[in-house]
Protein backbone atom coordinates (compact mmCIF):
# COMPACT_ATOMS: atom_id res chain seq x y z
CA UNK A 1 0.00 0.00 0.00
CA UNK A 2 1.59 3.09 -0.98
CA UNK A 3 2.53 5.35 1.97
CA UNK A 4 -0.08 8.54 2.73
CA UNK A 5 1.51 11.72 3.45
CA UNK A 6 0.54 13.55 6.82
CA UNK A 7 -2.56 15.76 7.29
CA UNK A 8 -0.18 18.03 8.00
CA UNK A 9 2.42 17.41 4.83
CA UNK A 10 -0.68 17.71 2.48
CA UNK A 11 -1.85 21.43 3.85
CA UNK A 12 1.81 22.16 3.38
CA UNK A 13 3.91 24.25 5.33
CA UNK A 14 2.52 26.99 7.77
CA UNK A 15 2.78 30.46 6.38
CA UNK A 16 4.73 33.24 8.26
CA UNK A 17 2.93 35.38 11.05
CA UNK A 18 3.18 38.65 9.31
CA UNK A 19 5.16 41.39 10.79
CA UNK A 20 3.16 44.11 11.76
CA UNK A 21 5.34 47.66 10.82
CA UNK A 22 6.43 49.76 13.93
CA UNK A 23 4.43 52.63 12.19
CA UNK A 24 1.32 50.86 13.46
CA UNK A 25 2.14 51.08 16.92
CA UNK A 26 2.96 54.83 16.81
CA UNK A 27 0.23 57.13 18.30
CA UNK A 28 2.10 60.32 17.60
CA UNK A 29 5.53 61.43 17.16
CA UNK A 30 6.72 65.17 16.94
CA UNK A 31 9.59 67.28 17.17
CA UNK A 32 9.83 70.40 19.39
CA UNK A 33 12.00 73.14 19.30
CA UNK A 34 12.21 76.06 22.05
CA UNK A 35 8.80 74.72 22.86
CA UNK A 36 6.87 74.46 19.67
CA UNK A 37 6.17 71.82 17.70
CA UNK A 38 7.69 71.73 14.31
CA UNK A 39 5.46 71.11 11.11
CA UNK A 40 4.70 67.86 9.53
CA UNK A 41 4.76 64.26 10.27
CA UNK A 42 7.82 62.56 11.14
CA UNK A 43 8.81 58.74 11.55
CA UNK A 44 10.62 58.26 14.44
CA UNK A 45 14.02 57.89 12.83
CA UNK A 46 13.32 60.65 10.75
CA UNK A 47 12.57 62.78 14.40
CA UNK A 48 15.95 61.97 15.80
CA UNK A 49 17.65 62.62 12.51
CA UNK A 50 15.78 66.03 12.47
CA UNK A 51 16.48 66.85 16.30
CA UNK A 52 20.33 65.65 16.02
CA UNK A 53 20.69 67.90 12.77
CA UNK A 54 19.72 71.05 14.69
CA UNK A 55 21.19 70.01 17.75
CA UNK A 56 18.46 71.56 19.89
CA UNK A 57 14.61 70.29 20.68
CA UNK A 58 13.43 66.73 20.95
CA UNK A 59 11.47 64.70 19.90
CA UNK A 60 8.46 62.64 21.85
CA UNK A 61 7.47 59.52 20.40
CA UNK A 62 4.18 57.81 21.79
CA UNK A 63 3.54 53.98 21.10
CA UNK A 64 0.53 51.69 21.80
CA UNK A 65 1.07 48.32 23.17
CA UNK A 66 4.34 47.06 20.78
CA UNK A 67 5.77 43.32 20.11
CA UNK A 68 9.27 43.14 20.71
CA UNK A 69 10.21 43.41 17.00
CA UNK A 70 8.84 46.69 16.73
CA UNK A 71 10.43 47.74 20.44
CA UNK A 72 13.62 46.04 18.97
CA UNK A 73 13.70 48.37 16.37
CA UNK A 74 13.14 51.21 18.42
CA UNK A 75 15.68 50.41 20.79
CA UNK A 76 18.10 50.52 17.91
CA UNK A 77 17.02 53.56 16.84
CA UNK A 78 17.90 55.21 20.59
CA UNK A 79 20.32 53.07 21.58
CA UNK A 80 17.95 51.79 24.78
CA UNK A 81 19.14 48.73 26.60
CA UNK A 82 17.95 45.27 25.85
CA UNK A 83 16.53 44.76 29.60
CA UNK A 84 14.66 47.98 29.38
CA UNK A 85 12.67 46.92 25.91
CA UNK A 86 12.39 43.77 27.41
CA UNK A 87 10.26 45.47 30.48
CA UNK A 88 8.34 47.76 28.08
CA UNK A 89 6.69 44.64 25.63
CA UNK A 90 6.14 42.04 28.48
CA UNK A 91 5.07 44.97 30.62
CA UNK A 92 3.41 43.91 34.03
CA UNK A 93 5.90 45.58 36.09
CA UNK A 94 6.04 47.52 39.05
CA UNK A 95 6.26 51.18 39.20
CA UNK A 96 9.99 51.90 39.42
CA UNK A 97 12.86 53.92 38.40
CA UNK A 98 15.91 52.36 36.78
CA UNK A 99 19.35 54.53 35.12
CA UNK A 100 20.94 53.65 31.91
CA UNK A 101 23.61 55.75 31.60
CA UNK A 102 21.89 58.74 30.19
CA UNK A 103 18.57 57.29 29.94
CA UNK A 104 16.00 56.92 32.38
CA UNK A 105 13.65 54.20 32.88
CA UNK A 106 10.21 54.63 34.71
CA UNK A 107 7.59 52.43 34.86
CA UNK A 108 3.73 53.78 35.98
CA UNK A 109 0.88 51.80 36.75
CA UNK A 110 -2.71 53.46 35.30
CA UNK A 111 -5.90 53.10 36.72
CA UNK A 112 -9.75 53.49 35.90
CA UNK A 113 -12.68 53.07 37.60
CA UNK A 114 -15.23 50.98 36.12
CA UNK A 115 -18.60 52.25 36.21
CA UNK A 116 -21.18 50.17 37.76
CA UNK A 117 -25.14 50.57 38.70
CA UNK A 118 -24.33 49.10 42.32
CA UNK A 119 -21.66 47.78 44.34
CA UNK A 120 -23.32 44.83 45.57
CA UNK A 121 -23.66 43.61 41.72
CA UNK A 122 -19.97 43.92 40.13
CA UNK A 123 -17.57 41.99 39.82
CA UNK A 124 -14.94 44.94 38.97
CA UNK A 125 -14.61 48.32 39.80
CA UNK A 126 -10.38 49.42 39.29
CA UNK A 127 -9.13 48.48 35.74
CA UNK A 128 -5.23 48.68 35.33
CA UNK A 129 -2.50 49.67 32.44
CA UNK A 130 0.95 50.76 32.47
CA UNK A 131 2.73 53.70 30.64
CA UNK A 132 6.63 53.01 30.22
CA UNK A 133 8.60 56.12 29.75
CA UNK A 134 12.39 56.35 28.04
CA UNK A 135 14.03 59.52 28.60
CA UNK A 136 17.48 61.16 27.22
CA UNK A 137 18.92 64.02 26.75
CA UNK A 138 16.98 64.64 23.27
CA UNK A 139 13.99 62.53 23.07
CA UNK A 140 10.92 61.08 24.99
CA UNK A 141 9.53 57.41 24.36
CA UNK A 142 6.25 56.72 25.70
CA UNK A 143 4.90 53.11 25.55
CA UNK A 144 1.31 52.51 26.79
CA UNK A 145 -0.82 49.18 27.73
CA UNK A 146 -4.31 49.35 28.03
CA UNK A 147 -6.66 51.71 26.52
CA UNK A 148 -7.94 53.64 29.21
CA UNK A 149 -4.11 55.55 29.35
CA UNK A 150 -4.29 57.64 26.24
CA UNK A 151 -2.02 60.74 26.25
CA UNK A 152 -3.12 62.96 23.63
CA UNK A 153 -4.63 64.80 25.78
CA UNK A 154 -1.68 65.69 27.88
CA UNK A 155 0.16 66.23 24.45
CA UNK A 156 -1.72 68.87 23.41
CA UNK A 157 -2.00 70.81 26.98
CA UNK A 158 1.98 70.58 26.88
CA UNK A 159 1.51 72.04 23.42
CA UNK A 160 -0.33 75.13 24.60
CA UNK A 161 2.07 75.77 27.41
CA UNK A 162 5.58 76.23 25.48
CA UNK A 163 7.11 77.94 28.37
CA UNK A 164 6.88 74.25 29.87
CA UNK A 165 7.05 72.27 27.03
CA UNK A 166 10.73 74.20 26.26
CA UNK A 167 12.47 72.64 29.19
CA UNK A 168 12.72 69.27 27.60
CA UNK A 169 12.42 65.82 27.63
CA UNK A 170 12.12 66.56 31.65
CA UNK A 171 8.73 68.63 31.49
CA UNK A 172 7.13 65.67 29.12
CA UNK A 173 7.91 62.92 32.40
CA UNK A 174 6.35 65.14 34.57
CA UNK A 175 3.44 66.07 32.80
CA UNK A 176 2.65 62.42 32.27
CA UNK A 177 3.37 61.12 35.69
CA UNK A 178 1.45 64.46 36.92
CA UNK A 179 -1.50 63.14 34.69
CA UNK A 180 -0.98 59.70 36.06
CA UNK A 181 -1.60 60.77 39.86
CA UNK A 182 -4.61 63.09 39.09
CA UNK A 183 -6.11 60.23 37.78
CA UNK A 184 -5.08 58.32 40.84
CA UNK A 185 -7.04 60.98 42.90
CA UNK A 186 -10.21 60.41 40.63
CA UNK A 187 -9.97 57.23 41.07
CA UNK A 188 -10.03 57.05 44.86
CA UNK A 189 -12.80 59.77 44.66
CA UNK A 190 -14.93 57.97 42.33
CA UNK A 191 -14.13 54.62 45.39
CA UNK A 192 -15.08 56.57 48.52
CA UNK A 193 -19.20 56.17 47.38
CA UNK A 194 -18.68 52.41 47.09
CA UNK A 195 -16.93 51.37 50.37
CA UNK A 196 -19.81 54.12 52.00
CA UNK A 197 -22.37 52.02 50.20
CA UNK A 198 -20.91 48.83 51.96
CA UNK A 199 -20.53 50.54 55.12
CA UNK A 200 -24.22 51.90 55.36
CA UNK A 201 -25.03 47.80 54.17
CA UNK A 202 -23.13 46.44 57.38
CA UNK A 203 -24.32 48.30 60.10
CA UNK A 204 -28.32 49.18 58.50
CA UNK A 205 -30.14 46.81 61.25
CA UNK A 206 -31.97 43.43 59.47
CA UNK A 207 -30.01 43.52 56.31
CA UNK A 208 -28.50 41.21 54.73
CA UNK A 209 -24.94 41.55 53.29
CA UNK A 210 -22.96 39.41 51.20
CA UNK A 211 -19.46 39.14 52.53
CA UNK A 212 -18.25 38.09 49.51
CA UNK A 213 -18.93 41.48 47.83
CA UNK A 214 -16.47 42.90 50.91
CA UNK A 215 -14.08 41.05 50.25
CA UNK A 216 -14.16 41.92 46.12
CA UNK A 217 -13.58 45.65 46.68
CA UNK A 218 -10.90 44.56 49.75
CA UNK A 219 -9.49 42.43 46.64
CA UNK A 220 -9.98 45.70 43.92
CA UNK A 221 -8.57 48.10 47.06
CA UNK A 222 -5.62 46.08 46.97
CA UNK A 223 -4.83 46.03 43.35
CA UNK A 224 -5.21 50.13 43.53
CA UNK A 225 -2.67 49.64 45.99
CA UNK A 226 -0.53 47.48 44.38
CA UNK A 227 -0.45 50.17 41.30
CA UNK A 228 -0.30 53.39 42.91
CA UNK A 229 1.92 52.78 46.39
CA UNK A 230 5.21 51.29 45.28
CA UNK A 231 5.28 55.05 42.95
CA UNK A 232 6.43 56.87 46.29
CA UNK A 233 10.22 55.64 45.53
CA UNK A 234 10.70 56.74 41.97
CA UNK A 235 9.19 60.03 42.88
CA UNK A 236 11.09 60.30 45.68
CA UNK A 237 14.33 59.20 42.96
CA UNK A 238 13.74 61.79 40.92
CA UNK A 239 13.39 64.74 43.32
CA UNK A 240 16.44 63.99 45.07
CA UNK A 241 18.69 61.37 44.07
CA UNK A 242 22.39 62.40 43.46
CA UNK A 243 23.30 62.70 39.57
CA UNK A 244 19.64 63.33 39.00
CA UNK A 245 19.63 64.33 34.59
CA UNK A 246 16.13 65.88 35.48
CA UNK A 247 16.70 69.97 35.91
CA UNK A 248 16.43 71.48 38.95
CA UNK A 249 13.40 73.95 38.07
CA UNK A 250 11.43 70.47 36.85
CA UNK A 251 11.97 68.86 40.26
CA UNK A 252 9.82 71.69 41.78
CA UNK A 253 7.24 70.44 39.63
CA UNK A 254 8.14 66.76 41.20
CA UNK A 255 7.44 67.65 44.38
CA UNK A 256 3.84 68.71 44.00
CA UNK A 257 3.49 65.18 42.31
CA UNK A 258 4.60 63.77 45.11
CA UNK A 259 2.55 65.34 47.28
CA UNK A 260 -0.49 64.29 45.50
CA UNK A 261 0.56 60.93 45.25
CA UNK A 262 1.02 61.13 49.39
CA UNK A 263 -2.53 62.33 49.65
CA UNK A 264 -4.13 58.98 47.62
CA UNK A 265 -1.58 56.79 49.00
CA UNK A 266 -3.53 57.86 52.76
CA UNK A 267 -6.62 57.40 51.08
CA UNK A 268 -5.98 53.86 50.06
CA UNK A 269 -4.96 53.25 53.00
CA UNK A 270 -7.80 54.71 54.82
CA UNK A 271 -9.55 52.40 52.58
CA UNK A 272 -8.20 49.09 53.40
CA UNK A 273 -8.57 49.86 57.28
CA UNK A 274 -12.08 50.72 57.03
CA UNK A 275 -12.97 47.26 54.48
CA UNK A 276 -11.11 45.35 57.36
CA UNK A 277 -13.37 46.75 60.01
CA UNK A 278 -16.28 46.15 58.06
CA UNK A 279 -15.36 42.74 57.23
CA UNK A 280 -14.83 42.07 60.65
CA UNK A 281 -18.28 43.86 61.41
CA UNK A 282 -20.11 41.81 58.25
CA UNK A 283 -18.54 38.70 59.88
CA UNK A 284 -19.88 39.16 63.02
CA UNK A 285 -22.99 40.36 62.39
CA UNK A 286 -23.15 36.93 60.25
CA UNK A 287 -22.25 34.70 63.39
CA UNK A 288 -25.34 36.93 65.55
CA UNK A 289 -27.66 35.78 62.41
CA UNK A 290 -26.42 32.38 62.42
CA UNK A 291 -26.69 31.85 66.24
CA UNK A 292 -30.30 33.85 66.32
CA UNK A 293 -31.47 30.87 63.65
CA UNK A 294 -29.72 28.30 66.10
CA UNK A 295 -32.13 29.39 68.59
CA UNK A 296 -35.34 29.51 66.55
CA UNK A 297 -34.58 26.00 65.31
CA UNK A 298 -33.69 24.54 68.83
CA UNK A 299 -37.10 26.32 70.03
CA UNK A 300 -39.34 24.36 67.55
CA UNK A 301 -37.43 21.50 68.28
CA UNK A 302 -38.58 21.36 71.47
CA UNK A 303 -41.90 22.15 70.36
CA UNK A 304 -41.97 19.38 67.95
CA UNK A 305 -40.69 16.66 70.67
CA UNK A 306 -43.79 17.24 73.17
CA UNK A 307 -45.88 15.72 70.98
CA UNK A 308 -43.60 13.00 69.95
CA UNK A 309 -42.71 11.73 73.10
CA UNK A 310 -46.23 11.61 74.30
CA UNK A 311 -47.36 10.02 71.00
CA UNK A 312 -44.10 7.66 70.96
CA UNK A 313 -45.36 6.74 74.85
CA UNK A 314 -48.60 5.70 73.56
CA UNK A 315 -47.76 4.03 70.46
CA UNK A 316 -45.67 1.39 71.91
CA UNK A 317 -48.88 -1.04 71.82
CA UNK A 318 -48.26 -2.77 75.36
CA UNK A 319 -51.52 -4.23 76.80
CA UNK A 320 -51.52 -3.26 79.72
CA UNK A 321 -50.84 0.62 80.09
CA UNK A 322 -52.65 2.78 82.16
CA UNK A 323 -55.05 4.97 80.74
CA UNK A 324 -56.03 2.68 77.64
CA UNK A 325 -59.34 2.05 78.20
CA UNK A 326 -60.27 5.32 79.86
CA UNK A 327 -63.24 7.19 78.00
CA UNK A 328 -61.83 10.67 77.65
CA UNK A 329 -57.96 9.59 77.53
CA UNK A 330 -57.86 10.73 74.05
CA UNK A 331 -59.28 14.14 74.78
CA UNK A 332 -56.88 14.62 77.94
CA UNK A 333 -53.89 13.74 75.60
CA UNK A 334 -54.50 16.52 72.87
CA UNK A 335 -55.36 18.39 75.62
CA UNK A 336 -52.04 18.10 77.44
CA UNK A 337 -50.34 18.43 73.98
CA UNK A 338 -51.57 21.22 72.80
CA UNK A 339 -51.43 23.07 76.64
CA UNK A 340 -47.44 22.25 76.76
CA UNK A 341 -47.05 23.41 73.32
CA UNK A 342 -48.86 26.64 73.28
CA UNK A 343 -46.97 27.44 76.80
CA UNK A 344 -43.31 26.62 75.37
CA UNK A 345 -44.32 28.80 72.45
CA UNK A 346 -44.99 32.13 74.71
CA UNK A 347 -41.90 31.10 76.72
CA UNK A 348 -39.56 30.95 73.98
CA UNK A 349 -41.64 34.17 72.58
CA UNK A 350 -41.10 36.22 75.34
CA UNK A 351 -37.66 35.35 75.31
CA UNK A 352 -36.82 36.31 72.00
CA UNK A 353 -36.15 32.96 70.43
CA UNK A 354 -39.25 32.66 68.23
Amino acid sequence: MPHQPSRATRRGPTPPVPTVPTAQTVVDCAVYVDGHRLPGRYTHTEAVAEVRRRGTGFLWLGLHHPDEEQMSNVSRTFGLHELMVEDAVHAHQRPKLERYDDVLFLVLRTVSYIEHESVTTTKDIVETGEIMLFTGPDFIVSVRHGDHSELSHVRKRLERDPDHLSRGPAAVLHAIADHVVDSYLAVTTAVQPDVDDIEELVFTPDTRIAVDQIYMLKREIVQLRRAVVPLAEPLQQLIRAPGNPIPKDVRRYFRDVADHHTTVSDRIAAFDETLGTLLDAAIAKVTVQQNTDMRKISAWVAIAAVPTMIAGIYGMNFDRMPELQWEYGYYVVLAAIVAITVGLFVTFRRNNWL
